[in-house]
C-alpha cells in the first residue's frame, strides 16, 4: 500500500527580546533618540524590565534597579510596564505571523512559535522565511531572533541562545544586530556580506537567525547552556554545580540519576527539545465576534426609524448567535451619524439569550436617549459579551405538568429574567442582588449577597433548626452577671429590662477553620428572652476564649 511522505515538523521560534520597550518607541518617536527603558515594580523595589538599544549600548542590563541605572545613565528615560498592553501587541504580531502559517501560538511574554510544516516551500524555503520575517520586523523598527528547528524546545533554544555558538559571530547572528529598531541602523536584511553567505553555506541561507537541518536537531542544541531547555533557575544552578553546563553534557547521563537528583521536569524538557516527547503547537482560538450592521441611503432621525432598523438587524444577530451555540449577555448599539460623531448604548440580559423579543425591549429603552443630530447613516448592533447556550431537554409528563402548574400560578423563570434585564437597564444589573442559603450554622452568614443576573434563584430554603430572629444586627454589650444563667434583669442600650420567659440554650460555634474576628468571645448559649414590655430579644452568654465572654444582643423577633 502506498502512503503519501509526510515531511519532517518544522517549527519557527521567534523572540522579540526588546517588545515592551520597542512597543513603547513606536508610538512615542521622540524617544528614539536617548536611552530608554521600562520599569516594573518587582518585591516593592522598581527595576528595568526592557531596553532599547541605546540602553544596553550605555551599559544598563535588564533586572538592573532603577535607581542605579539612572546613576550610570543619568539621561534615561522610563516607562512604567503596562503587561496589558504588551499582551495585546504580541497578539497582533500573533496575526501578522498567520503569513507564514495558520499554527501560530504565543510563548508569552515576548515570543511566538509557529508550526511551519508544509507551509515553507511557498515561500521559497525556510531561509526565505526567515528573511521575509526579519524585514518584516525591521520594517516596524521590532528587534527579532529566531530559531527553526524540528521540536519546539529546540527551535525556542535556538532563537534565545543559538546567536554565534560554536562559530564566528555572523551579520545579523547577535542580538544587537537583529532587525534593528532605527532604520538608519536596520538595513534590509537581504544585504548580508558576502563572506558572511559563504559561511553560512546550505544551513540557513545566509539569512540572520539558526536553522538545525532536518534530523539535525540534537547536535545543533548540544552546544547550547542548559538555560536553553526552558528549566528554572534553581535546577540551572544544580547543573553547573556538578559540572553539567551545556545541554550535550546531559546526553551522556543515566536519565535515573539526573531525574533522582534534579528532578523529573529536566528529562521532560530534555525529551521535548530532542524529539522524543510530543510538544503540540497550539493556535488561539480566534475571538467570538457577533455583530450586525445595516447602512441607510438617507439619513434617519426618527425613533420608529431605529426601532424598524432594531427588528431586521436583531434577527441576523439571532442567526449568527445560534450557529455558534453561544447567547447574548450584553447588547451593544452603535449609531453613526452623518457628521462623524457617534454614540453607543449597552444593556444586559440576566440570562444570555439570542432571542429578538427578549433583547428589543432592553434596547427600546435606550433609544429615547439617541441623539440623531443631523441624521443616522448606520446602525449596528454587536454582542460583545456571550455564553454558550443549550437547548432545552425534553421534559416527561410529571416534568411538563409541574411546569404547567408554575405556568398557571405566574412563575417563569423566563418571565423573571426579564424582569431583571428591564430593571438592569433603568440601575445597572449589579445592583440588583438576591439572598443565597449558605451551609453553615452561624447565623450572620446562613445567606450571601449575590447579583441576580448571575445566579440562579434559591429552590430549597434549609429551614433552621431553631426559629431565627426576624432581625439581626452585631452583638451589642448586655450589662448582666457574666454567669451562664438567664439573668432576671438586665441592662441594654440604657434601658434595664426584667425577663419574663426564656426558651434555650442553643450552643453554637464557627468551623473549626474558621478564625472569625467576632467570635473570639469563645463558644456562644443563645436564648430567647421575653421581657415584661413585650420585646423578644436573641440574647447570648459567651463563655470566653481570646476575649473576654458575658451578655450580648444579637438580634430581635420583631
Amino acid at each position: 500500500m502506498w502512503l503519501p511522505h509526510m515531511p519532517n515538523r518544522r517549527i519557527l521560534s521567534l523572540w522579540f527580546p526588546r517588545l515592551s520597550a520597542e512597543r513603547v518607541l513606536r508610538a512615542e518617536r521622540g524617544l528614539m533618540a536617548a536611552p530608554f527603558a521600562i520599569a516594573e515594580d518587582r518585591r516593592g523595589a522598581q527595576v528595568l524590565a526592557s531596553l532599547s538599544v541605546e540602553a544596553e549600548a550605555a551599559g544598563l542590563t535588564r533586572g538592573q534597579p532603577l535607581r542605579d541605572a539612572r546613576a550610570m545613565c543619568p539621561e534615561l528615560v522610563t516607562r512604567l510596564a503596562s503587561p496589558r498592553r504588551d499582551a495585546a501587541f504580541l497578539a497582533a504580531l500573533r496575526r501578522w505571523a498567520g503569513k507564514f502559517s495558520p499554527w501560530v501560538s504565543e510563548e508569552a511574554p515576548d515570543g511566538l512559535m509557529i508550526d511551519l510544516t508544509g507551509c515553507a516551500h511557498l515561500f521559497g524555503g525556510e531561509a526565505e522565511v526567515m528573511r521575509i520575517a526579519f524585514e518584516d520586523c525591521a520594517d516596524h523598527r521590532l528587534s527579532v531572533t529566531a530559531g527553526i528547528a524540528d521540536t519546539v524546545g529546540a527551535a525556542w533554544a535556538l532563537a534565545r541562545y543559538g546567536q554565534g555558538q560554536g562559530r564566528e559571530t555572523r551579520s545579523g547572528d547577535d542580538i544587537q544586530m537583529e532587525a534593528r529598531a532605527t532604520r538608519s541602523r536596520a538595513a534590509r536584511r537581504r544585504l548580508v556580506s558576502a563572506s558572511a553567505r559563504r559561511e553560512a553555506g546550505p544551513r540557513d541561507g545566509g539569512v540572520p537567525g539558526r536553522i538545525a537541518p532536518p534530523g539535525g536537531t540534537r547536535a545543533a542544541i548540544a552546544p547550547l547552556p542548559v538555560a536553553a531547555l526552558r528549566i528554572d533557575a534553581e535546577t540551572r544552578t544544580a547543573l553547573a554545580r556538578v559540572g553539567l553546563r551545556r545541554i550535550g553534557d546531559l546526553a551522556g547521563q543515566p536519565r535515573a540519576a539526573l531525574a533522582r537528583r534534579f528532578g523529573v521536569p529536566l528529562i521532560n524538557r530534555l525529551d521535548q527539545a530532542s524529539g522524543v516527547a510530543p510538544e503540540p503547537v497550539s493556535p488561539a482560538r480566534p475571538p467570538y465576534r457577533f455583530a450586525a450592521r445595516m447602512t441607510f441611503p438617507e439619513p434617519i432621525g426618527l425613533e420608529a426609524d431605529i426601532l424598524a432598523a432594531l427588528d431586521r438587524l436583531l434577527p441576523a444577530l439571532q442567526v449568527k448567535l445560534d450557529a455558534a451555540g453561544r447567547g447574548a449577555r450584553r447588547v451593544r448599539l452603535e449609531v453613526f451619524r452623518s457628521d462623524h460623531t457617534s454614540d453607543a448604548f449597552e444593556i444586559g440580559l440576566a440570562r444570555p439569550s439570542s432571542n429578538p423579543d427578549r433583547i428589543r425591549p432592553l434596547l427600546a429603552m435606550k433609544t429615547p436617549e439617541i441623539e440623531a443630530g443631523f441624521g443616522i447613516d448606520v446602525i449596528r448592533v454587536t454582542a460583545p459579551v456571550t455564553e454558550p447556550v443549550h437547548a432545552a431537554q425534553h421534559s416527561g409528563h410529571v416534568e411538563a405538568g409541574a411546569g404547567g402548574t408554575t405556568r398557571r400560578d405566574g412563575g417563569s423563570d423566563t418571565a423573571l429574567a426579564d424582569l431583571i434585564g428591564r430593571l438592569g437597564a433603568r440601575v445597572g444589573l449589579d445592583t440588583i442582588t438576591r439572598l443565597q442559603p449558605v451551609d453553615t450554622h452561624i447565623p450572620e452568614k446562613t445567606a450571601s449577597v449575590l447579583a441576580a443576573a448571575w445566579s440562579e434563584p434559591a429552590r430549597d430554603w434549609p429551614a433552621p433548626p431553631v426559629a431565627r430572629p426576624v432581625e439581626l444586627w452585631s452583638p451589642e454589650l448586655v450589662d448582666a452577671p457574666e454567669q451562664p444563667q438567664i439573668p432576671a434583669t438586665f441592662r441594654w442600650r440604657g434601658r434595664t429590662f426584667t425577663t419574663a420567659a426564656a426558651q434555650g440554650p442553643e450552643r453554637l460555634m464557627p468551623e473549626w477553620w474558621l478564625d472569625m474576628p467576632d467570635w473570639r468571645t469563645g463558644v456562644r448559649d443563645y436564648w430567647r428572652v421575653t421581657t415584661t414590655g413585650g420585646e423578644r430579644l436573641w440574647l447570648y452568654y459567651a463563655h470566653g476564649g481570646a476575649k473576654s465572654g458575658g451578655w450580648f444582643c444579637h438580634g430581635s423577633f420583631g
